[in-house]
């Protein structure tokens, strides 16, 4: 799984690098098959006070491309809120692949 963080208007500090790779290996626990992620911090000066910190996320996994964001004052908490976001997403996308594979109706008589 190749993983990269980048901060834009933000430096991407070690402990938080480590509380983003901590909060992703939920996702790779759920789906083995991860290929490729992306994740972009950053905060936004234009926007309100209370929605600055924002995390956005772009997950390449084997047959989709999934992409989430979240916005809220602390970035931890966005963080948090991304990843719930992408393990809901990832899980559906293991259903999907999972309901695939059922017995034909010529097998069943």
């Amino acid at each position: 799984m190749n993983l990269t963080i980048s901060g834009h208007h933000l430096e991407v500090t070690p402990a938080l690098r480590s509380y983003v790779t901590g909060k992703l290996d939920r996702i790779t626990r759920h789906f083995d098959q991860v290929v490729d992620v992306k994740v972009l911090l950053s905060i936004e000066n234009q926007t309100e006070k209370d929605r600055r910190q924002k995390a956005e996320c772009n997950i390449h996994v084997k047959g989709n491309d999934m992409f989430a964001e979240s916005a809220h004052e602390d970035l931890y908490a966005a963080v948090d809120e991304l990843v719930d976001k992408l393990d809901r997403q990832v899980v559906r996308h293991k259903d999907k692949l999972q309901q695939h594979h059922h017995e034909s109706p010529k097998r069943l008589m």
